[in-house]
């Protein structure tokens, strides 16, 4: 077992009382938010758990960082903000890896009196954290959910004595280990249910799940085992075929979580005769039960930006060829990909088929049954379209017959790449399928697909943002005004922006969120606004920032991308666009190396005219250098040829 002992402490006063350390609101200097604990450099690559005892009395909240050795950012694995009168348990994974790495504590407790953060103890051990012997006080953080009548208890040496306590440990096979049992002594009521709960797991894992159960139970009552996502969605994975084993019995099931779950044993009893179940030794495997192993199951086969052809999308004839893969080059008139704003992407054109009206099906790969899928694309409508059947989203099967619209255009489409989210689930092999339908040419334009991705999991279940990535949709991220060196302010707006032919329609990341830009009305020309990063501590490898920028409008001025080090070395410009550039979105990337601390500025000037709007979106940072990276040469944008059809 490895234990955590903190040795760095910075931006806080402690109040260390035996054996718990804590920071209270009382104490926080003028101005200070958080306290911080920062770990030692853990040289740990097999998986691993922390577990923290912890407690938060009032209001605040506890959160666990993972600082990488040479990153720019911390990652925040877990956080809590729930109130409690006593100890907690928190359970957060530690994945395999190859780089030494620190693990933060940074509590925030709220100004007002009373409201403090406690933690008792933190501890790295090997292994996975739904893992567990219950041999240890804490019980690897498992829950019970309590009912009066029926619960989980922990049998073995000193327990109180029921029936269940006549079993041996499996672990030490005696009485001196511990294990987990439920019976049924002092049930009152029909299906009385007794719950045991693993803790949540906070990466993605998919594998072997095994345990240990003991069973003596009469006809009628119920033992299994699930799986609960956040969402509190349960999924059944396993139950007995048995009421009675003689001994202690091994479980091993495949588990897969692409998305947090926790496993939960479930009991339920119909009288106080019913019986009872134990269980003990839990453990995990990163390999599937079978011998042969589960099938994988890769939905991202079916993502497809269309840069490099149609991926494993088809039409249903070649006769009636209605989706045409194009490309806008970058101007001021029409919208291009929502890829990099110079891509390519697919368009259902009349123009290209030889009837007056058209039915045009786009099929992607079929994909195994019994699994969720987040579905995600955008779509854009260009012109006037007749909305009902302009684009629909159905889900075939592998005969090609309909299961099920699970999606049609809505009525109040605009002019601007918008995400669409489908969660679905077929219990046989299952496709998704774009329809597009034009029946009368005066009432058809054009309607455009990209950016399809299908991932396993609930689409509700979001991952959150990654630290360096931002999309403006919850805040600025920690991004900051400069207060000293510019004249004007970056503004956070949703929507269109108010002067026309300026701006953008709507944000890059779903088509009505938030971006940030400038309001040329409300600035001379020449004056620049300024938007800063925290501060970044650097990095031993080069960086990838990618962002999308926003420059329409005749009187467009300049964005810059400008590098400070916190030496105070004069600002290095890392890169630059003038003018304007396009109607569309762009995509820029920009290699750059800084090994010390260091932040990034994203400058805007206005230019001559009020037509001089600039927006930035989906912010990212990435190890370097970067893959494919954009074409540094600035675009003209007033080409006369906007699409390049490629058959």
């Amino acid at each position: 077992m490895y234990v955590l002992y903190i040795n760095v402490i910075y931006c806080m006063y402690l109040i260390v009382t035996g054996h718990l350390i804590s920071v209270d609101s009382a104490f926080l200097l003028h101005g200070q938010e958080q306290a911080v604990l920062v770990s030692p450099v853990v040289d740990q690559h097999d998986w691993s758990c922390v577990r923290l005892v912890y407690q938060i009395t009032g209001r605040g909240s506890l959160h666990l960082h993972l600082r990488p050795d040479s990153d720019n950012f911390d990652y925040r694995l877990w956080t809590a903000s729930k109130a409690s009168d006593s100890w907690l348990i928190a359970s957060v994974d530690l994945p395999n890896t190859t780089v030494p790495y620190q693990i933060l504590l940074e509590g925030r407790p709220e100004r007002s009196s009373g409201n403090s953060i406690a933690v008792f103890e933190i501890h790295i051990v090997p292994g996975y954290c739904i893992e567990c012997n219950f041999e240890e006080h804490h019980l690897c953080g498992y829950s019970n959910n309590w009912n009066p009548n029926v619960n989980w208890y922990v049998g073995g040496s000193m327990t109180r004595e029921t029936e269940s306590n006549l079993l041996e440990n499996h672990t030490n096979n005696n009485q001196r280990g511990h294990y987990m049992y439920v019976d049924s002594m002092y049930v009152k009521h029909f299906q009385e249910v007794a719950k045991l709960s693993s803790p949540m797991t906070t990466v993605p894992m998919a594998g072997c799940l095994s345990f240990y159960y003991h069973r003596d139970q009469e006809r009628g009552n119920i033992f299994s085992v699930f799986t609960r996502d956040q969402l509190g969605h349960f999924e059944e994975i396993w139950k007995p075929e048995v009421y009675v084993t003689p001994s202690w019995t091994l479980v091993s099931v495949d588990i897969k979580a692409p998305h947090p779950l926790e496993v939960v044993f479930e009991v339920a009893f119909n009288s106080a005769r019913g019986g009872y179940v134990a269980i003990d030794d839990i453990s995990f495997s990163p390999e599937f039960c079978g011998t042969q192993g589960s099938p994988t199951v890769d939905p991202s086969i079916a993502d497809c930006d269309f840069e490099n052809g149609l991926c494993l999308y088809h039409q249903e004839t070649a006769e009636t060829k209605v989706w045409n893969r194009v490309s806008v080059k970058p101007n001021a008139y029409r919208i291009g990909d929502h890829t990099t704003g110079s891509g390519c992407f697919l368009l259902a054109n009349t123009r290209f088929t030889s009837r007056p009206g058209y039915v045009g099906r786009l099929h992607g790969p079929l994909l195994p049954g019994n699994h969720k899928y987040c579905l995600r694309f955008y779509y854009l409508i260009y012109g006037f379209r007749k909305v009902d059947s302009s684009l629909l989203l159905y889900i075939y099967d592998e005969n090609n017959v309909a299961l099920e619209k699970a999606w049609s255009l809505p009525e109040t489409s605009r002019a601007v790449w918008t995400e669409v989210e489908i969660t679905y689930m077929k219990p046989m092999l299952s496709k998704v399928v774009f329809v597009s339908i034009c029946t009368n040419l005066r009432e058809c334009g054009l309607v455009a697909i990209d950016d399809i991705t299908i991932r396993l999991g609930d689409c509700q279940i979001t991952t959150g943002s990654l630290p360096g990535q931002c999309n403006f949709e919850n805040g600025i991220c920690g991004y900051m005004q400069d207060r000293k060196e510019d004249k004007a302010d970056w503004l956070r707006v949703q929507g269109h922006t108010p002067t026309s032919y300026t701006g953008p329609r709507g944000d890059h990341t779903t088509g009505v969120g938030y971006f940030m830009y400038i309001e040329a009305s409300l600035m001379l020309p020449g004056h620049k606004a300024r938007l800063l990063t925290s501060e970044l501590r650097g990095s031993s490898s080069s960086q990838c920032l990618i962002f999308y920028y926003h420059m329409y409008g005749s009187g467009t001025g300049i964005l810059s991308v400008l590098l400070r080090r916190s030496s105070g070395e004069r600002e290095a410009l890392l890169w630059r666009r003038r003018g304007e550039q396009s109607v569309s979105w762009m995509r820029a990337k920009v290699d750059y190396y800084c090994d010390d601390r260091h932040q990034v500025i994203f400058e805007a000037m206005r230019g001559p005219s009020l037509r001089s709007d600039i927006a930035i979106d989906d912010i990212s940072f990435n190890r370097g250098p970067c893959e494919d990276p954009d074409d540094i040469t600035p675009y003209s944008g007033f080409s006369e040829y906007f699409n390049e059809i490629e058959n």
